[in-house]
């Protein structure tokens, strides 16, 4: 016991109710994250030239959009733990305060949401995007601790400093003699924390535009995801001997790399920030000029 002393503890409880109303440590981690990446992602974009107000608007297609991706990529990607022949059943596939939400699903749902959204705004996607990515390495960074409290997608156990207790009732099969384990959890937080503030960093020294720090996002993300998912023991799928998330992050970082190239040779530099409000407001005040101008242009008959 006292060599345990070294390692980090896992938390005596994952809920707290207030009432009748259970509050999940994951769900709140989450929500923390959305409200950060909204906040971070509004103040970005109305520096980039946007109306204040215009993420958060974009935000309320995205984020439901982007849940409901999360989990599904989580259950199907995972299917065997609710719909196999020892799976838990539909019931637990929705009880997403119980963890898993997959980044991928998340990402490409959230996206048409956000598309939907900045359609409706009369916005361009791109700077949309450029100007939320730091935001969403944030709040992956916060939503990660749902797993700590959670006790799930842990590491290969380890000796380290570091390494985390895992209750007996927590650890997978072939692992119940081990008690400490690398915690997968800290380490994408503490990466994603790098990936944000490379963002920053790299949107000021080289003005990027037209989708590049979304890439970028992407590209840092999936790096760290190789290593981090090579460690974790939990349950999954595989391709080849290689774990479903690992094929996934090399293809999106392969795609994230190649927009990045391809699009700074096509379109360097940042584009203007222009509502669909403004353009047709342009339009109009050009039409009237050429009328004016124009002698056959239109002409307005008076009594």
């Amino acid at each position: 016991m006292t060599e345990l002393l070294a390692f980090l503890p896992s938390p005596a409880q994952s809920s707290w109710n207030l009432g009748p109303i259970p509050l999940r440590a994951y769900a709140l981690l989450i929500v923390a994250g959305i409200v950060v990446a909204i906040w971070v992602g509004s103040k970005r974009y109305v520096a980039r030239g946007g109306k204040p107000g215009t993420i958060a608007d974009i935000a309320i297609w995205a984020v439901p959009f982007g849940i409901v991706g999360g989990r599904l990529y989580h259950v199907l990607s995972d299917w065997q733990l609710y719909f196999g022949p020892d799976g838990s059943g539909f019931v637990a596939a929705l009880r997403l305060w119980d963890g898993g939400l997959g980044i991928w699903g998340a990402v490409a749902l959230g996206g048409v949401g956000a598309w939907i959204g900045a359609r409706r705004a009369g916005v361009a996607l791109p700077p949309v995007a450029d100007a939320i990515a730091p935001g969403i390495a944030l709040a992956q960074a916060i939503g990660r601790w749902g797993n700590y409290f959670n006790q799930e997608l842990f590491g290969a156990p380890t000796q380290l400093p570091w390494g985390l207790i895992i209750d007996p009732q927590n650890r997978p099969a072939g692992y119940t003699e081990f008690e400490t384990f690398h915690p997968t959890f800290l380490y994408e937080s503490i990466w994603m924390l790098a990936v944000a503030g490379i963002l920053v960093w790299a949107d000021r020294r080289f003005r990027m535009g037209h989708g590049r720090v979304f890439a970028l996002y992407v590209l840092l993300y999936t790096v760290g995801r190789l290593w981090i998912e090579a460690l974790r023991i939990d349950a999954a799928n595989t391709i080849l001997g290689l774990r479903l998330n690992i094929w996934t992050s090399l293809l999106v970082g392969l795609g994230a790399l190649a927009y990045l190239i391809i699009s700074a040779r096509q379109r360097p530099g940042r584009e203007e920030i222009e509502t669909d409000t403004d353009s047709a407001a342009e339009s109009a005040t050009d039409a009237d000029s050429a009328s004016l101008e124009d002698p056959n242009g239109p002409t307005t008959s008076r009594p």
